[in-house]
């Protein structure tokens, strides 16, 4: 569990592995390395959880080959064509940071309610596993944010765990959907102020309070994005710490 029985959330803009010279293999960043530092163990158990690529056998294995060089115990959690361990709950509850990979969200979402995860997730936060995730991985600790679950064109989406009382902007550098159709939602009030990142960066949260953005690439911002009294939607950057592993 987390250093001092805190709950520690890391959602990922982008950027949690990168490829090697070698082709075909990945490695972590210290986006990732970050997380596993929050449990406070020295040799932490990571659980890999690849619902939102569909339970993609050739993303669990490049998950496991991207962690190789790190002193981590892995395992992982799969719902397709049915769960592979006897009981996810006990599972999650076992490990000390829970990653969890891109894709679609709403699909995410709709099998982890289906399966009870969502009630396991927040009862494993709340004892202390740190959560982390890029990209679906990220949004889904938070109200909701900008998905393509349902096609190019990016549509908002409120149905997230909530741990996180905030909307969430991923891949905010990159896709230039993101950062307009945010602040169209947060205006609308479809979706609650929040926060983004860039590729790169990571969002920290102790329970629910943003703490501080951590970045492997220098040019990297996280954002904070409220609207004020009169509809109007403003955005502060905020200075990410950069990490040096």
């Amino acid at each position: 569990m987390s250093r001092l029985g805190q709950s520690h959330i890391l959602a990922i803009g982008g950027g949690s592995f990168r490829p090697t010279p070698r082709y075909g293999f990945i490695e972590a960043t210290g986006l990732l390395r970050y997380a596993l530092d929050l449990t406070g163990q020295d040799r932490p158990k990571v659980g890999l959880v690849g619902t939102a690529a569909g339970d993609d056998a050739d993303w669990l294995l490049k998950m496991y080959g991207g962690f190789r060089s790190w002193d981590a115990e892995l395992s992982h959690l799969t719902v397709f064509p049915m769960p592979n361990v006897e009981s996810p709950r006990d599972w999650i509850l076992e490990q000390d940071v829970i990653y969890v990979c891109g894709g679609s969200v709403a699909n995410l979402m709709a099998l982890w309610r289906l399966h009870g995860l969502d009630e396991a997730f927040e009862e494993a936060w709340r004892a202390g596993v740190v959560l982390s995730g890029q990209s679906a991985g990220a949004l889904c600790w938070h109200v909701g944010g900008n998905t393509d679950s349902f096609g190019p064109v990016l549509r908002p989406w409120a149905e997230g765990l909530g741990l996180l009382p905030y909307s969430c902007g991923v891949h905010y550098n990159s896709d230039p959907q993101r950062r307009a159709l945010l602040h169209e939602s947060i205006a609308s009030g479809e979706l609650p102020a929040g926060y983004a990142a860039d590729e790169g960066v990571a969002l920290h949260y102790v329970g629910h309070e943003f703490i501080q953005a951590v970045t492997i690439d220098p040019k990297g911002y996280a954002y904070k994005i409220e609207r004020g009294d009169d509809g109007d939607v403003k955005e502060f950057r905020i200075e990410p710490r950069l990490l040096t592993t």
